[in-house]
């Protein structure tokens, strides 16, 4: 484990809880059907279970694998004559993608929707919504994050790195947020935005199955109407 890996993953969490949270407060992207009083020690309650499950069953996690994997030689990358932060960089945009592909799974298998709909069945959209999954998506999302981890021989920076932006890019994408649609145009090209994601989140069936990006916005265009389109985008 890193050394401080802990602090900085949750000092990060409750950054970025506390900063999106406010900002809902201050401008909010639609009032609130439901009362945070109601909501909150549900999704939250959530998000500790689900920390302390991975902690317990998986122990290290995909952070202590990578640098198990360094000390080895595990993976492709470890075997590449690049520097340090060229596999870093690699690292983050690879989970990314294969996260990305992990998300349209979710949506594609019956098996695994039945888990990934606890998210989408949040009586709200705000912020809390971005860490609300089910445990057993969380535990089969991290075992094909470790199986990752160790073919690509992820630097244990990388990876931390990686797993910090998931989370507060999911935070931050998943908030009731008002932003101006110049700004949420400009943003949307770098990272995947509040209204860019909440096409994902609607009742329509071939909206749903669509925009699967939670941190990088670019998507795969080769998925057609799967991939995630930066220029699409609600106002409603």
């Amino acid at each position: 484990m890193l050394p401080d890996e802990i602090a900085v993953r949750l000092g990060a969490f409750v950054a970025v809880l506390v900063t999106v949270a406010l900002w809902e407060v201050l401008t909010p992207r639609r009032p609130s059907s439901y009362s945070r009083i109601r909501r909150w020690p549900n999704n939250l309650g959530i998000v500790a279970l689900n920390t302390a499950l991975v902690r317990v069953l998986l122990p290290g996690a995909a952070v202590g694998l990578a640098l198990l994997g360094e000390q080895r030689g595990w993976g492709l990358l470890n075997h590449q004559p690049v520097p340090r932060w060229a596999t870093v960089l690699a690292s983050v945009i690879l989970l990314d993608l294969a996260i990305y592909l992990q998300h349209v799974m979710f949506h594609a298998v019956p098996a695994l929707w039945r888990v990934h709909r606890m998210h989408h069945a949040d009586l709200h959209f705000d912020v809390t919504t971005g860490v609300r999954f089910h445990p057993i998506e969380i535990v089969l999302s991290m075992l094909f994050k470790l199986g990752l981890v160790a073919a690509l021989g992820a630097p244990a920076m990388g990876v931390l790195l990686f797993e910090v932006l998931l989370n507060a890019t999911s935070m931050f994408n998943h908030g009731n947020l008002r932003m101006p649609l110049g700004l949420d145009r400009l943003h949307r090209w770098l990272v995947v935005t509040p209204d860019m994601h909440r096409v994902h989140h609607s009742i329509l069936v071939q909206e749903t199955n669509s925009n699967f990006g939670f941190n990088l916005p670019w998507g795969i265009g080769c998925l057609g109407p799967i991939a995630t389109n930066p220029l699409r985008a609600t106002r409603l």
